[in-house]
């Protein structure tokens, strides 16, 4: 069998400048995250915690197996099917929803 000989053999300078092409490439992939990644740190910064009330009074029996705080309330789920909503000092509920089962 009669093997042929490569038409277009690659030359070392083309070797060379593909070479530093995709040294060039994976840099300027590299620089672009952290570009990208200093943006989100810069432009999204930690928010603070809502201020919590030193104290929230639950009815007797029950306890808590929810908690959310919205804009000047607080709502705290129950275990016995009930909503409390709270005002943003805590203290006693302001309100009471009763969840129904389905």
């Amino acid at each position: 069998m009669k093997e042929t000989p490569d038409s277009h053999p690659l030359d070392a300078g083309l070797v060379r400048y593909l070479r530093i092409l995709v040294t060039a490439l994976a840099a300027a992939m590299v620089a672009g995250v952290l570009v990208i990644a200093a943006v989100i740190v810069i432009r999204f910064p930690i928010a603070a915690p809502p201020g919590l009330p030193e104290s929230i009074v639950l009815p007797a029996g029950t306890s808590a197996t929810a908690f959310t705080v919205g804009d000047g309330w607080l709502a705290v789920v129950t275990s016995d099917g009930r909503i409390l909503i709270y005002g943003a000092e805590g203290g006693v509920p302001r309100q009471t929803i009763r969840i129904k089962s389905l």
